[in-house]
């Protein structure tokens, strides 16, 4: 009996079994719609009785790599793909509710699904309860309120909140409700939420999946039946992720298990470096012993991911300017998960969508840095930061 497959090989070979005209990279199938001679095969494949396809929107040999690639790498039954996180994030949300449903969620979800729960659910009378992400007993309490779907975040982003998966998953469980859990920010190189629990997990592949911030993706896994309800409203509302983004993501994803790796470690020694720098008034990373949950993360994490934040001592966006026009190594910019370093408060990435005092109602500083770890050599990584916190402190 052969051994279970890695992670890393997993990365590079899942889903390319069986190769499109013996091309050793999977080819880009640029085409709207595929053609049949036959009315009956035609007929065939529009129903579902035969594997095939009919057009892009539904589905896409290129994207169809990319779907199994991730379904491999979260062991779930099935998987299918949207044109951007959101794009999945809100297709799952919405193909999983109805009006008159209730979901319970956590103040520190990405902006993105904040507006979703504080903007567009009302209008189908969907509640969308968002409790405080360190206070379990809330959390618990409004599950056992009732509620059709649990949302997670874990670690969250910009703050890196820890969750305790498997413990919410099981409370939600009791009361008939689904789990979908945000893995973005972990990675199923470090976590897989199925396996602890959750029915349903999202990436936006745009991050660190794809890893060199040059294609928008985003994918959903979980069971046949849960993927089937998301896929189709997916195929409907046409959010569909083109064969030339799946492409790749699919290429930056043959070196995902070695850039994560990379970016555990350089974040780590990133956060040990600013934890202990006069000018650094606190580090957020679950990496850390002095992080609130860094048990829960050493229990349900294999690495603690390459995100961290951190709020400078002089707590403003002036400081923050400053201190980001100094860096040699690292993009200012409105995204995360890349081999290059990438810095933002969360003014202008993560919580863009909501005010100041919104953000202040959720614990955000405006003087919080989000720093996106890439692969450089760690020595030019903390020799940067030394510069730019120099007249800091």
């Amino acid at each position: 009996m052969r051994r279970k497959t890695g992670q890393g090989t997993c990365a590079i070979w899942a889903g390319e079994e069986h190769r499109m005209l013996g091309a050793t990279q999977v080819p880009i199938v640029q085409s709207a719609a595929f053609g049949y001679h036959d009315m009956d095969e035609w007929l065939d494949v529009a129903l579902g009785r035969k594997a095939g396809y009919i057009y892009t929107r539904n589905s896409n040999p290129t994207v169809e790599v990319f779907e199994e690639k991730v379904r491999s790498l979260e062991n779930a039954e099935a998987a299918t793909s949207a044109a951007s996180g959101m794009g999945i994030i809100s297709s799952t949300l919405f193909a999983l509710l109805a009006s008159g449903d209730r979901v319970v969620s956590v103040k520190d979800t990405y902006g993105g699904t904040t507006a979703i729960f504080n903007e567009f659910m009302p209008k189908f009378n969907i509640e969308a309860i968002q409790c405080d992400t360190s206070d379990d007993s809330q959390i618990d309490h409004e599950i056992k309120k009732g509620c059709r779907l649990l949302y997670l975040e874990s670690p969250t982003n910009p703050m890196t909140k820890i969750l305790d998966i498997e413990k919410f998953s099981q409370a939600a469980h009791e009361v008939g409700a689904l789990v979908v859990v945000d893995n973005t920010v972990a990675t199923p190189i470090n976590q897989n939420p199925l396996a602890l629990g959750a029915d349903v997990v999202v990436h936006s592949a745009t991050k660190f999946l794809g890893g060199h911030a040059d294609a928008l993706g985003g994918v959903a896994c979980g069971s046949k039946e849960l993927i089937a309800r998301i896929y189709h409203y997916r195929e409907i509302h046409g959010s569909v992720l083109d064969p030339m983004a799946a492409y790749l993501l699919l290429r930056g994803m043959k070196t995902l298990d070695l850039r994560i790796g990379r970016q555990n470690d350089n974040a780590m020694q990133v956060a040990q470096f600013l934890e202990t720098h006069p000018a650094v008034e606190q580090v957020n990373y679950p990496g850390l012993v002095s992080h609130p949950c860094h048990d829960i993360a050493c229990r349900q994490m294999r690495g603690f991911g390459g995100i961290l934040s951190f709020m400078l001592k002089e707590n403003s966006l002036d400081a923050v300017g400053k201190f980001i026009s100094r860096l040699r190594f690292a993009h200012a910019a409105g995204n995360l998960g890349a081999v290059e370093t990438i810095v933002a408060p969360p003014a202008t990435s993560s919580h863009v969508e909501c005010t100041r005092e919104e953000r202040s109602r959720l614990g955000i500083p405006e003087g919080l840095i989000r720093y996106s770890t890439g692969i450089e050599n760690i020595e030019d990584l903390i020799d940067d930061l030394e510069f730019a916190l120099k007249d800091l402190v």
